[in-house]
């Protein structure tokens, strides 16, 4: 019973700290980014000296992870 019981919390702990975890869809974005206005992100990804933003309006923003700077954009059709 006691075995039942451990093997049935774990399964509820795992399946719960799975839907914590998936449920925070927010990128995070590195605190010194200043997307141009009216852009929100959608999604990030970090490079080994750059990142990406992918913006709502269809557009990815690359940027220099040292300085900051926007180093391109490319639109999505």
């Amino acid at each position: 019973m006691a075995l039942t019981a451990v093997m049935i919390g774990g399964v509820v702990l795992t399946f719960a700290l799975i839907v914590i975890r998936l449920s925070d869809r927010t990128p995070t974005l590195p605190q010194d980014v200043e997307l141009p206005d009216g852009a929100s992100a959608q999604a990030v990804t970090i490079g080994p000296n750059w990142y990406a933003v992918v913006t709502d309006d269809n557009r990815i923003l690359i940027f220099d992870k040292t300085t900051g700077a926007l180093k391109q954009t490319v639109a999505v059709d």
